[in-house]
């Protein structure tokens, strides 16, 4: 029974201390990503690849060639919602959050759950052995 013990006291530290780290992490990728407004696109073709087109807020015309991924997800459209940087007028994405803050808030959120599910654990062992 000791070793049942040292297992979960481990996952519950490992899942507590790392999933803060992760959350902490996701954070600051989140806040380093700057703000990405919503945005309609126009869609054109070009010699070199579609091209995505749109009026930025401050008055700007934003115009960036879309991605391998993008053009995938945008075949045969001629517009589309999508997310532009603020004071960025080469830049879209048609996620408002970036992937890796979600990769590293998905991440935190798992190991706090394997934290939880330890220390819920430990609680039952020394109930049992009462």
């Amino acid at each position: 029974m000791h070793a049942v013990d040292a297992l979960l006291e481990t996952f519950t530290w490992v899942g507590f201390s790392g999933g803060i780290l992760f959350l902490l992490v996701a954070l600051v990728v989140h806040l380093a990503d700057g703000s990405w407004m919503p945005t309609h696109v126009l869609l054109e073709d070009s010699p070199r690849g579609r091209i995505a087109r749109w009026f930025a807020a401050d008055g700007a015309v934003g115009a960036a060639h879309l991605t391998h991924e993008q053009e995938k997800a945008l075949a045969g459209r001629q517009d589309a919602d999508a997310f532009t940087r603020a004071g960025v007028s080469d830049r879209f994405r048609l996620e408002r959050r970036s992937p890796a803050a979600r990769a590293f808030l998905i991440l935190g959120v798992a190991l706090v759950g394997v934290g939880l599910v330890s220390v819920t654990g430990s609680i039952v062992q020394m109930f049992v052995r009462g």
